[in-house]
């Protein structure tokens, strides 16, 4: 479902950025009848996207809670290979960054 909005959000920005081009286009013209005609489809393709925009954002979110829950649970079942894990991942981001700055 993600990737199916997140296409449709895409196509709509396409269709926004067209519509402001056409605007623009329009108004270096100065014709009243183009601008005016062009103003409620910009609108509306606008309108949709950030609709899409915000059905995203509360998909990434409900996913991201729901990994959090995951991830809680599996350190509150797990406690000594989770700090295991978080130690090595700590020598490992350590040692990137001392190898960094030892480049320097």
């Amino acid at each position: 479902m993600l990737t199916h909005t997140r296409r449709r959000l895409a196509d709509d920005f396409k269709a926004v950025l067209t519509h402001t081009q056409e605007l623009l286009d329009a108004l270096a013209s100065e014709s009243k009848d183009e601008i005016a005609d062009l103003r409620p489809r910009l609108e509306s393709t606008l309108k949709r996207a950030k609709g899409q925009l915000s059905e995203i954002e509360e998909t990434l979110e409900r996913r991201a809670r729901h990994t959090a829950r995951d991830v809680d649970a599996y350190a509150h079942e797990n406690p000594w290979r989770t700090a295991g894990m978080a130690a090595g991942l700590g020598a490992v981001i350590g040692s990137v960054i001392g190898a960094l700055l030892v480049r320097r």
